[in-house]
C-alpha cells in the first residue's frame, strides 16, 4: 500500500512541476513581450496571444488528465469529455479574437490607446 501512495505522490509532484513550468514560461513571456511575438500580426492576433493560447490549453489538458483521472476511463470517454472541452475554448477563443478586431478597428478612433 505505501508503494501506491509512493507513485501517487510522485505523480502529483510531476504534474505540479510541468504545469509550474508552463505558467513559468507564460508568465515570461507575458512580462518581457518579446517585439518579433508582440508586435506582428498572425491569423488576426499575434503570436505571443497564440502561445498564450496553446499553452493554456495544453495546461488544461493536463489537469483534466490528471486530477480528474482520465487516464484511467474508456478511450472513447477521454477524447469526448477532452475533444468536446478544447472544442469549445477553441470556439470562444475564435469567438473572442474576432470581436475584440471589431471592436479595436471600430473603437480605436475614438480612444485613446
Amino acid at each position: 500500500m505505501a508503494h501506491a501512495h509512493e507513485s501517487h505522490t510522485k505523480r502529483i509532484w510531476n504534474v505540479f512541476w510541468i504545469l509550474s513550468a508552463i505558467t513559468i514560461v507564460e508568465v515570461a513571456l507575458g512580462i518581457f513581450k518579446p517585439a518579433v511575438l508582440h508586435l506582428t500580426s498572425f491569423l488576426g492576433t499575434s503570436p505571443l496571444n497564440w502561445i498564450f493560447i496553446i499553452l493554456t490549453l495544453a495546461k488544461a489538458y493536463g489537469i483534466t488528465w490528471a486530477f480528474m483521472h482520465m487516464e484511467d476511463e474508456k478511450k472513447w470517454f477521454r477524447r469526448s469529455v477532452v475533444w468536446t472541452a478544447i472544442f469549445l475554448i477553441s470556439y470562444l477563443v475564435t469567438l473572442l479574437l474576432i470581436e475584440g478586431d471589431y471592436l479595436h478597428e471600430t473603437l480605436g478612433p475614438l480612444v485613446k490607446w
